[in-house]
């Protein structure tokens, strides 16, 4: 796996294939939207899903706590689907996750999911918590106000055209201000970075770095506003006649949604063609462009 650097005011981050943020000076692990037990949750409900999310994303965390020095994890909201989640944990997915958290400090940021803290689950549980000059929170706040910010909660997923068609893949987005997370869970869908919700976070748009199987790959994403919606269609045209018979007399046939570079979803810099960390693109995709950007820079 390589990882891509990021620096945020003046802290030097590291973007993680797997979907999580490691912050190497702290030694902490940052990961955001687990939705464990989302697969029980939907089964009390009558929608039977394969119980097995839970397991599979804490195999996923043990592999990234493998992979570095990890004192410290932030759980960044919604780590359970519902208050109720950490209850419904099988036994040995408990085990598991209690073995993960053993000599760690774990801090729970509440989310809209699970508002309270997990029970019977090591660690604390908070609104919202400041390292330094950056603020970690379930939701972004849109503004200024906002300072250095890392969040989640939107689950942010972006497209790009490749030779091959359109890639679509959940995404770390980026600018010199803030950070917005992928959700880490294995029953987590996603949000196009062109959504409003997204957009008002990131109007002047930034960069998503897209996840890839051993490395991220990343875009330069133009100013992200509303996709402005097709304009009605055209009124029914007359009809005339001709000769005792009736002719219909049409033009245009309606309005057309205007698109600018083949999709809305992103602006990608050098002709559309999509950055690459780390090497040679994975076997069997079609190449993509290798131009390597640098990391951003908070002013």
């Amino acid at each position: 796996m390589i990882s891509a650097p990021l620096h945020l005011a003046g802290e030097r981050l590291a973007l993680d294939p797997g979907g999580a943020l490691y912050w190497p000076s702290r030694k902490l692990l940052v990961l955001a939207d687990l939705h464990l037990e989302k697969g029980s949750h939907f089964a009390a409900r009558g929608q039977m899903l394969p119980p097995f999310d839970t397991r599979e994303t804490l195999e996923r965390l043990g592999l990234l706590l493998r992979r570095y020095r990890v004192e410290s994890l932030v759980f960044l909201g919604d780590s359970f689907h519902d208050a109720q989640g950490a209850r419904r944990l099988h036994p040995a997915d408990r085990a598991s996750l209690t073995g993960l958290l053993e000599g760690r400090e774990a801090t729970w940021v509440l989310g809209n999911h699970d508002p309270v803290a997990p029970e019977g689950l090591p660690g604390q549980a908070v609104e919202e918590l400041r390292l330094g000059a950056i603020t970690l929170r379930h939701e972004g706040v849109p503004g200024p106000q906002a300072g250095f910010e890392i969040s989640g909660h939107f689950h942010p997923k972006a497209s790009i055209a490749t030779r091959g068609g359109p890639v679509e893949r959940p995404c770390f987005l980026a600018d010199a201000k803030r950070l917005l997370l992928p959700a880490f869970g294995a029953y987590t869908g996603g949000l196009s970075v062109t959504a409003p919700a997204i957009a008002a976070l990131f109007p002047r748009g930034g960069r998503a770095f897209l996840l890839g199987q051993e490395r991220l790959y990343s875009t330069a994403t133009g100013p992200l506003r509303q996709i402005p919606r097709a304009a009605p269609a055209a009124p029914p045209p007359a009809l005339t006649r001709h000769g005792g018979g009736a002719a219909h007399n049409q033009t245009g046939g309606g309005a057309a949604l205007s698109q600018t570079g083949g999709g809305a979803a992103l602006n990608p810099t050098g002709g559309g063609s999509l950055g690459q960390h780390g090497g040679a693109a994975p076997a069997g995709r079609p190449p993509l462009g290798k131009r390597r950007p640098g990391p951003i820079s908070a002013p």
